[in-house]
């Protein structure tokens, strides 16, 4: 199983996803590795990404989650996942599930202001929160409401999804 945890820069997904990841036992992703150089430069100097550039960037993501499925490997990606077509490329199967932490903007930009040493600007946020698209009822995922101890939204998440760690029965 791939677990995708997504929202907008700054929602924890990065935190999260490990979290999770450590306490199941599976490999953890961190989508903003697999992006060209030209975009982290791009983004590095405060314009935010076009689809055209998220295209290629997204068929990578798309390409390792395919590798851990067949490699029958668990595995948790932490990506922005902001639009559903975005969300559509990356479903590779029904053995793909998403997790959307969502939180407003006031909540995201405090967390975000207590962020270090990431290359996305604080300013760029209103552009992630113009480019979200809530998930629809259809595309069957697990919303997870940000506000809570990161350790209380894994416990959330691994409850509401049914996940336990490999050596568990």
């Amino acid at each position: 199983m791939i677990v995708i945890v997504f929202g907008v820069s700054g929602a924890g997904k990065t935190t999260i996803g490990k979290l999770l990841a450590e306490q199941l036992g599976w490999q953890f992703y961190e989508a903003d590795h697999f992006h060209p150089r030209a975009n982290i430069e791009k983004i590095r100097s405060g314009r935010p990404l076009t689809d055209e550039d998220r295209w290629p960037w997204l068929d990578r993501l798309r390409e390792q989650i395919a590798r851990s499925l067949n490699a029958k490997e668990n595995a948790v990606l932490a990506c922005s996942a902001l639009k559903r077509g975005y969300r559509d490329r990356l479903r590779v199967s029904d053995d793909v599930k998403f997790v959307f932490l969502r939180g407003d903007y006031a909540l995201v930009a405090e967390q975000l202001r207590h962020r270090r040493g990431h290359f996305m600007k604080p300013e760029l946020l209103r552009s992630q929160f113009a480019d979200l698209e809530q998930p629809e009822p259809d595309e069957d995922m697990l919303t997870i409401e940000l506000g809570r101890t990161p350790h209380e939204l894994v416990e959330d998440i691994k409850t509401k999804l049914r996940l336990a760690p490999k050596d568990s029965k």
